[in-house]
């Protein structure tokens, strides 16, 4: 037999209640129940008589005649009057608390604010994530004796439904810190990948990560246990953990040409014959649509892909949207399409700028998102035309299944990011970097920003943060107590932060309907497994020996996580071909069968 919850505790409320009501006469005035054992008979209260309602009330009024009348009718506008004098005064009060927050405390809460504006906005700034639908729950921060760990970038792959039910302002407003471990793990750093998918066997978020949560292995025990070898061959039976492999850039020339079709099946044999799960390619706007606005060039990419095809592979594909190559390295050098970078020697501000106006052709400005400065297009609508053009270009692939995920870039290197560190204009590490903001469509845009603010002389960049190869204690506005921290500093920043989410969430919202039913991976930073969300992997630098490669399947299948989880897939990097015989390929051999959960 079920109860009504709500019910029983109004029950119980009640009688709890009265019991109070006793309580409190007791302590009020115990001196005489205590004397007098016999307590005299109190009167009984009369019941009050009901005020009459309708017809009743209608001929009462009439007996009483039209005085008694008129003097209740004034009694009742009064009191109509009062209500209103102490809304508008409810009204004011509030009016000048959210004017407060703003002005003082930097809020971004909405002109028509309602409480429950307020008191997310409030939990927030406590450190409390609270999700659109109003769940609330508690940051885990990040264990305080843990380094930082050298991610170059988080990727997430979401699928196409699930973007259009959420956003990623939503995911990113209070992000979780950064992933931490201790740099000995791994000589390799690795990109985290996260997918923007809940768990379906969990309703709620979980707030333990295998990496930075205060339940995991202490930096030195992890060491430990991985270079002990005692637990080499633990990982055989634990859940499979699929591995790609990124196929060098250079394979596909800038005029969209296979370059070497006999090396790429030798290639793609050796990764077969290692029981490899499938091929990462990137895909660049740069080629692809190199030359002409919205003339498309699939040709290498097409042979490719028939060759992945034969080896019965599958496929990721990276829609590569940003600049690559061309330094010292000797990479392959691959611009922004030929028409683009002609636009920009007339209108230099559709790249992203620096204070001193130095112009970074990594990636379009998020500035032209919604600007018809591309030939009559926007930067967004450039973006869908290219992946509406590939799915309909590779409408056999997808139906057959072959591709398994879709990488959208999202900036410079594809990453969610500014390109705030150009090696070419003479930054080094550690550098700080420069804020990019200076082109003016962003200039544009922090003008509106401001003037919404009530500020319009916050429509600037900060004057004192120093150049790209400034230390933070040598700015006023990084510094310890800087400007960063006061008023205008937390609203610029503000700012800064919420033109990055509206271009992915602009971009991706169009990438759902160029993919539909296909799983999106983006590069966003961010601590995802304490979201709840499924984590993949990807390594940044090289990597050939033994203990590097375990370093690797430790992160991917960390063995004292609580919840057990793993990464969906791993992303393996290679700069050259393995035919070369730079890697040894029964160590990459024992990496993937560590991966697959098999016996070596």
């Amino acid at each position: 037999m079920s109860v009504d919850n709500d019910d029983a505790t109004n029950t119980n409320f009640q009688h709890q209640h009265q019991d109070l009501d006793h309580s409190s006469d007791y302590l009020s005035n115990p001196l005489p129940q205590i004397l007098d054992s016999h307590p005299q008979p109190q009167p009984q209260p009369q019941p009050q008589a009901r005020r009459p309602r309708g017809f009743a009330a209608t001929a009462a009024a009439a007996a009483m005649g039209p005085t008694t009348t008129a003097k209740g009718k004034k009694e009742r506008e009064k009191e109509k009057e009062r209500t209103k004098l102490r809304e508008r005064h409810r009204r004011a009060i509030t009016s000048r608390m959210l004017a407060g927050l703003r002005q003082y405390g930097n809020f971004p809460l909405p002109a028509r604010a309602d409480m429950n504006d307020v008191l997310a906005a409030l939990a927030r700034e406590a450190g409390w994530v609270v999700e659109a639908d109003g769940t609330t729950y508690r940051q885990s921060p990040p264990p305080s004796h843990l380094a930082a760990f050298p991610v170059r970038s988080v990727e997430s792959p979401l699928s196409s439904s699930s973007l259009r039910n959420c956003s990623v302002k939503a995911a990113l407003d209070h992000q979780p810190s950064v992933l931490r471990i201790d740099e000995s793990l791994s000589p390799a750093s690795l990109d985290s990948v996260v997918i923007a998918e809940r768990d379906t066997k969990s309703e709620k978020y979980t707030s333990a990560s295998p990496i930075n949560s205060v339940e995991c292995l202490e930096a030195d025990q992890l060491m430990q246990d991985i270079r002990s070898g005692e637990h080499e061959n633990d990982y055989t039976g634990i859940p499979n953990v699929p591995v790609f492999v990124k196929l060098p850039t250079g394979v596909i020339n800038n005029f969209c040409q296979l370059v070497d079709p006999g090396g790429v099946r030798q290639e793609l044999s050796h990764l077969k014959s290692l029981d490899v799960d499938g091929i990462v390619i990137d895909c660049w706007w740069g080629i692809v649509e190199g030359w002409c606005p919205q003339k498309y060039v699939w040709s290498g990419y097409r042979e490719l892909f028939n060759i992945i095809r034969e080896f019965k592979l599958k496929l990721q594909v990276v829609m590569a949207f940003h600049e690559f190559g061309g330094n010292e390295s000797g990479d392959m050098l691959i611009t922004l399409p030929r028409w683009v970078l002609d636009i920009g020697k007339e209108n230099g501000d559709i790249f992203f700028s620096d204070r001193e106006g130095r112009r970074n052709t990594e990636c379009l400005s998020w500035g032209i998102d919604k600007e018809r400065v591309l030939k009559g297009r926007t930067g967004i609508e450039v973006y869908f035309d290219f992946m509406r053009s590939f799915r309909m270009e590779f409408d056999d692939l997808f139906a057959e299944g072959l591709v398994s995920g879709i990488e959208i870039g999202l900036g410079a290197s594809g990453e969610l990011k500014y390109p705030s560190f150009p090696e070419r204009i003479g930054w080094r590490y550690p550098g700080i970097g420069e804020f990019q903001c200076y082109d003016k469509y962003l200039q544009q845009s922090l003008c509106r920003a401001a003037k919404l603010r009530g500020h319009s002389f916050w429509a600037k960049g900060p004057d004192n943060a120093g150049e790209y190869n400034s230390r933070p204690h040598e700015t006023g506005f990084f510094c310890e107590r800087g400007d960063y921290d006061s008023y205008y500093g937390r609203f610029f920043l503000n700012w800064y932060a919420q033109s990055l989410i509206e271009h992915a969430d602009n971009v991706l919202s169009l990438a759902s309907l160029a993919f539909e039913e296909t799983k999106i991976i983006v590069k966003v930073l961010n601590s995802a497994w304490d979201r709840g969300l499924t984590v993949a992997g990807e390594n940044a630098l090289p990597c050939y020996d033994r203990e590097g490669y375990m370093s690797m399947v430790e992160m991917a299948k960390p063995r004292n996580d609580p919840d057990h989880r793993h990464f969906t897939f791993f992303v393996y990097q290679q700069p050259i071909p393995l035919g070369e015989g730079t890697i040894c390929l029964s160590e990459l051999a024992y990496f993937i069968k560590s991966m697959h959960g098999k016996d070596s």
